[in-house]
């Protein structure tokens, strides 16, 4: 192999190695914010669920105070 060889194949290495380097830092950063949208889904799940549960409650208090008139 001639220098020129030597010289283009460590180059193209060195420019793997950057790549590699962000593309780890972006796979972190999307694993960070995976975590965030599921933690923030399961708690909008639960906000959900206890806005539902309550609308049920006032209908059925409605059908109640209906039932009685």
């Amino acid at each position: 192999m001639t220098a020129f060889d030597l010289d283009t194949l460590e180059n193209q290495v060195n420019e793997l190695i950057r790549v590699c380097d962000r593309l780890r830092d972006e796979n972190a950063s999307l694993r960070a914010s995976q975590e965030h949208l599921v933690a923030e889904r399961a708690e909008l799940i639960e906000k959900n669920e206890q806005a539902r549960i309550r609308v049920e409650a006032m209908v059925a208090r409605l059908k109640a105070m209906e039932d009685q008139l």
